[in-house]
């Protein structure tokens, strides 16, 4: 959930043919690269690609989780399973708004999206397909419009002192108030909550350990920013280590500092001064700005790269920008409205399976201006992405090869050769990318 949005927001191959020859042949013929796995021809290359299965029950994305791990993820973030206040007919479309983000009690799982064997039936099916799954987990706030009527909480669980945000760079104001209505919760025992807030946290803790009782991997922090950082550090990071439970965060601000911030308390967190970045750039905006742009260039251990999600809209240059998330560093997290229709994207899954065999090693920028940017990913694969939308665009760029030809994986160009200096001539189509990487 964010500020912007009221309520949250396979085939087999002969030993002796390379998997690399195989892709080449999909790729130039325009096949769908579905079913070819992941396993990688490259030693130091291969990264993880997550999916955000969203706006669906629980039985319908279980039969569908096959399909999701035959395109090479590595893993589902689904919506908060917890009781919640809005149901489907409450929605005027499909994400609007998004179900999961209005708790009203956090000891039930039986919701809109299924019941409680529904979800562990998800979790079972994704871990046989080889997939993890990533809960979202809402700890700031409660539902809004009921008052303080909750099962487990009462008015003195609740910061009371602030209302609703009206500064959103008034730090206190941020921690403490109700987003967009949406009654804060007091985790810490500051502002008169001594007594209570204990309660609250036991009450948090109880609601992590049973996503972590479903075997869940991972848990998504919901509106991360709205609590103190020093919950995030004292309680709820050693609460996910202490149920084996891995964690990423939504840290809603544009600083590469401020997300840092959280990220040093014990998670990883989306990429949201990357996003903020891409909206520029992918809307026909200045390539140059993505060199040295976002939490993955300072932290790229910890940061989730991603073109869009149920709050955050994607720009108009929609694949070209996925053609960047998707061969940076990073953990990336593809999202649609509706998945089978990107599931069923060839260039999308082309990406993806570039991302699970060519990706990988330190990030080297070769070249950046207005129009064209070459990067490469050290000694595994080159990058270039062209947002002129008339004209081809080409670039002599050094890289760590020597006399070696690079195959074009994406099959928007042909072979290159890198002279023994180190040097090749990269040409990129009019609003295209290019993948290059040896056979």
């Amino acid at each position: 959930m964010s500020e912007k949005d009221t309520h949250g927001e396979r085939a087999q191959e002969s030993p002796t043919i390379s998997r690399r020859n195989v892709v080449r042949g999909a790729a130039t013929t325009g096949l769908a690269l579905a079913g070819l796995g992941s396993a990688s021809t490259v030693s130091a290359a291969g990264e993880r690609a997550f999916f955000q299965y969203f706006h669906e029950t629980w039985p319908t994305i279980t039969d569908n989780l096959w399909k999701v791990a035959d395109r090479g993820y590595d893993g589902i973030w689904i919506q908060a399973p917890q009781e919640s206040e809005l149901t489907w007919a409450d929605q005027d479309g499909r994400n609007d708004p998004p179900l999961g983000y209005q708790p009203v009690d956090f000891r039930s799982f039986d919701s809109e999206f299924g019941t409680e064997a529904d979800l562990q039936r998800l979790i079972d099916t994704a871990h046989d397909n080889g997939l993890e799954v990533y809960v979202d987990c809402v700890m700031n706030h409660m539902a809004a419009d009921r008052g303080y009527d909750f099962p487990q909480f009462d008015e003195e669980h609740f910061h009371t002192h602030v209302g609703s945000i009206d500064d959103w760079n008034d730090e206190h104001q941020v921690e403490h108030g109700d987003l967009l209505g949406l009654k804060d919760l007091a985790q810490l025992e500051a502002h008169g909550h001594e007594d209570t807030a204990p309660y609250v946290r036991e009450q948090l803790y109880n609601y992590m350990q049973k996503i972590a009782s479903f075997g869940a991997d991972g848990y998504r922090y919901d509106a991360v920013k709205h609590v103190e950082a020093e919950f995030w550090d004292q309680y709820a990071n050693p609460w996910a280590d202490e149920f084996g439970m891995n964690r990423v965060g939504e840290v809603f601000d544009g600083s590469v500092d401020y997300v840092q911030n959280y990220v040093d308390t014990g998670m990883d967190a989306f990429d949201y001064p990357l996003y903020f970045v891409l909206e520029s750039v992918f809307d026909y905006g200045d390539m140059s700005q993505l060199e040295g742009a976002g939490l993955k260039a300072q932290d790229p251990w910890h940061a989730w790269p991603f073109v869009q999600n149920h709050d955050e809209g994607a720009p108009p240059q929609y694949h070209l920008a996925h053609a960047h998330v998707l061969t940076i560093e990073g953990t990336p997290m593809v999202y649609n409205l509706y998945p089978d229709s990107i599931l069923d994207d060839d260039a999308i899954n082309n990406m993806v399976w570039v991302k699970k065999n060519l990706a990988g090693g330190a990030t080297y920028w070769r070249h950046a201006d207005s129009d064209l940017a070459i990067y490469e990913r050290d000694n595994n694969l080159l990058v270039g992405l062209n947002n002129n939308t008339n004209d081809w665009k080409g670039q002599w760029v050094y890289t760590t090869w020597r006399n070696e030809t690079l195959n074009d994986y994406s099959g928007n160009a042909g072979d290159v050769e890198v002279n023994g200096d180190g040097w090749v001539e990269v040409w990129v189509p009019p609003e295209g990318w290019v993948f290059y990487a040896p056979y």
